[in-house]
């Protein structure tokens, strides 16, 4: 792939997940913009994509979003989209 095609999907990417951010959280710290601006790395970013769409409150996102290059799946009830619903029907294990 050419790089001009690369910086074009890094930027789609960036834009995407500022729009993820702003839809889940609100508007975002400008600083936490310009980190994402200097991500060059596209599977980092698809994967912060992902963080923003699964996680369940900002907090997590930014815990996500520091550990960097190295991270990279998503583990445990952090990311559990139903946590939420089953603790209030009575423990996780409830259906």
């Amino acid at each position: 792939m050419f790089s001009f095609e690369n910086d074009s999907l890094l930027v789609d990417d960036r834009e995407d997940l500022i729009a993820i951010l702003r839809m889940r959280f609100g508007d975002n710290p400008g600083e936490m913009i310009q980190q994402i601006y200097d991500i060059d790395d596209m599977n980092m970013l698809q994967r912060l994509i992902l963080v923003a769409a699964n996680a369940p409150n900002w907090d997590i996102f930014v815990e996500e979003f520091q550990t960097g290059k190295d991270s990279f799946r998503l583990l445990g009830e952090e990311f559990n989209p139903l946590a939420n619903i089953l603790k209030g029907r009575g423990g996780s294990n409830a259906v």
